[in-house]
Parts: structure tokens; sequence; C-alpha cells
């Protein structure tokens, strides 16, 4: 009897338990709610029609300073890396040979124009004496001809001592141009000379500067086709807007403009060539910096802009995930243009009033159900507002 007693506690509490294991089992799982997420909706707006194109900056002149006599350079007489004046000193030749040449021209010359003279005083006097047949007609003419030829020497000479004169002054190499100074390509003591058109240093004007890209012949030629027909409206096509990124990522403060389009198509790349020019006061931009030029080709009145979060970029491509009948997400590909602000443009895959989720993205599944938020400060379920339409802006309210 006491052990048909004792069992009887135990039992019960094994019976309790399962009737709790029956309890817990039997109750239906629960569904997670669809996710909240915020969307806009499409609408077309005018934007700007941006072509971003890789470029090298250029000085707008470079001259490259070059022997234009032998010589030993004497001395250098600038500072490597400063802004010279045009025909400031550069070098110094030594000038002894040439100095010597132009004295010895100078001396042949007043030789010259001593003979000329005493052929002209000749002719002077055998004039009136073939008047009187004193002389020979054969011995005037001989005088005449002997002044010409003296006359020639003279000019001959004079010739000579310009040349003299000028090798003289190249002895002093200036800069034909006002602008940045360059490395020296030769020192004190090097032989330099005029035959081989020995490089001294290069000179290049740096403010303003030119950028030069290109762009495929089949691309303008589309740009040209949409502003033929309207897609694109250009006010101003003779001062084309164009600004800079820079290799860090930055915006170049002073904006651009196109100066140059040729009217040929390389046929090697199937590109055209342009040319932008800058302002360059504070020498940001140097010759040969890489950069990448943003062409504001136009308006397209119609175009569209998708938040930049709002957008997957995979190696397939781009896609966004959009809201469709029965509040359904769905991933739908898009083709983008370039970056304007913290908005995509997008070209291709989107039309009016398509709803693009732009937040809580990271919950959504396609082909499963959302919710929609309702825009900032207004309640849930509230009618009268459209989803992602803008809330209305409160008034202001003194304290």
């Amino acid at each position: 009897m006491r052990a048909v007693i004792g069992e009887t506690p135990r039992r019960l509490a094994a019976l309790a338990g399962l009737v709790l294991l029956s309890a817990c089992g039997g109750q239906p799982q629960q569904t997670p709610p669809p996710p909240a997420v915020d969307i806009i909706t499409v609408a077309p707006s005018a934007v700007t029609n941006v072509i971003e194109l890789p470029g090298r900056v250029q000085a707008v002149r470079t001259a490259e300073v070059r022997a234009r006599v032998d010589g030993i350079v004497e001395r250098r007489l600038y500072e490597e890396g400063t802004d010279v004046g045009a025909n400031q000193p550069l070098f110094r030749i030594d000038p002894r040979q040439n100095q010597a040449s132009y004295n010895s021209a100078a001396a042949a010359l007043a030789r010259a124009e001593a003979g000329a003279a005493n052929a002209r005083a000749v002719v002077g006097r055998y004039a009136p004496l073939v008047k009187q047949q004193a002389i020979s007609n054969q011995e005037y003419d001989a005088a005449v001809a002997q002044a010409r030829q003296f006359e020639a020497d003279v000019a001959s000479a004079r010739a000579a001592l310009d040349r003299a004169r000028l090798d003289l002054n190249y002895t002093l190499v200036t800069s034909p141009i006002a602008g940045r100074a360059g490395r020296a390509q030769v020192t004190e003591g090097a032989l330099v000379s005029a035959g081989s058109a020995t490089l001294m240093t290069t000179v290049e004007q740096l403010d303003p500067v030119y950028v030069n890209f290109s762009q495929s012949s089949s691309e303008l030629l589309q740009v040209r086709r949409q502003m033929s027909t309207g897609a694109i409206q250009a006010s101003n096509l003779d001062r084309v807007s164009v600004t800079l990124i820079l290799e860090d990522g930055s915006t170049y403060a002073p904006a651009g403009h196109l100066d140059f389009l040729d009217m040929a198509v390389d046929e090697s790349t199937g590109t055209v060539s342009l040319r932008a020019e800058f302002p360059n006061r504070q020498r940001i931009l140097l010759p040969g910096q890489f950069v990448r030029a943003r062409v504001e080709a136009g308006i397209n009145p119609n175009g569209i802009l998708v938040p930049q979060r709002a957008v997957q970029i995979s190696q397939q491509g781009a896609a966004v995930v959009i809201v469709g009948p029965n509040n359904i997400a769905t991933a739908r590909p898009i083709k983008v243009g370039n970056l304007q602000g913290n908005s995509w443009v997008v070209t291709e895959g989107l039309k009016t009033g398509d709803r693009v989720i732009v937040n809580g993205l990271q919950k959504v599944r396609p082909g499963q159900p959302v919710t929609i938020s309702p825009p900032a400060g207004q309640a849930a379920g509230q009618p009268g507002t459209k989803p992602g339409a803008k809330p209305a802006t409160a008034p202001a309210t003194g304290r």
C-alpha cells in the first residue's frame, strides 16, 4: 500500500509534463509580418546630361629652350621650377668666340665700306671726263661696275655682321614665353651645339591649361541625334561647361569650357578628340596629370534620378527593388549613367510611377510582400496621401 501511495505523485507529475508539452506543440507557428520599407515614386525631372570621360592635363604652350650656337655653358641664370617672364635670361654661353667673330665681321664691313667709298669717288671723277671724251666709255663703265661690286661687298659684309650679332646675342639664352621653367638639362661647363639643337630646359605656360580627352564616335553620334530630336536640350553649344574630378576624387573648383572638337575620327581607336580649357591660378593642375572630365552636354527634360542607396551594383550590373501589385517586392535590372550628387541617373529600366525601395532593403526578399512605411509626419493608415509622396511641411509655431 505504501508503494502505491509513493508512486502516485510521480505519475501525476509526469502526466502534467505531457499535458504541457502537448499544449505547446499544438499552438500554430506565427508568421513574421512583412518588412516595412520606404519608397519613392519615380517621376521625370530636368536632369543635366553629363558625359564623364578620362583625360590628361596639357600646358597651353610648351617651349623647348635649345642651344642656337656652339659653346660652353658658363652660368645658369634662373631658379629651377620657378615662374619666368618672356625674354628672361636662362643661361649664358661663353661669348668670347662669338665676340671675336662679331669684331671680325665689323672690320670686314668697314673695309668694304671704304672700298665702296673710293669706287664712288672714282666714278664721280670719271663722269665729266667721259663727256669731254678725255677717257673712253670703256674705262668709265669699268669704274661704275667696280663701284657696284664694292656696294655688293658692303651689303654682304653687313649681313655677315648681322649674323655675327645674332650669334653673339644667342650666347645669352632667354625664355621665348612666360611660364614655369623646368629642370635644367645642362650644367655649367657642358658643351652645347647648335647643330644638334641641345635641349637646355623647358618652359610651360600653366595658366590656363588644356585637358585633352576622347569620346567614341558612336556616343557622340547618339548625343547629336538626341539634340536634333529634342530629347536633350542645349542652349549654348558655343561654350559647353566642363568640370574636373581630380585623382583623389575631389572636384576642381573653377569650371572650364569646351574649346576644341576634332572633325575627324581616329581610325585606330574610333574616337573623336576633344579639348577643354581651365583656369589654373593656383597651379593645382599639372601637365600630364590624370583627371576625369564631366562635360555638361545639354539638359534632359525627362530624366530619372534614383538615390544612390537604392541602387545595388554587382558584376551583373545595376538593379533596384520595386514594389509591384499587391505590394510584392520585385528586383529589376537598370542601366545607370553618371552620379549626380547622391543620386544615379537612370537611363533604362524605370518608368514614371514605379515605386522604388530606398530604405529597408536588407530585410526585403524578392517575391515577398512588404509594408510601405508612411512618410515622416504622417500616421500609418492616414488617408489622403499616396505612398511615396512628400509630407507637407508643418507651420512653424512660437514658444
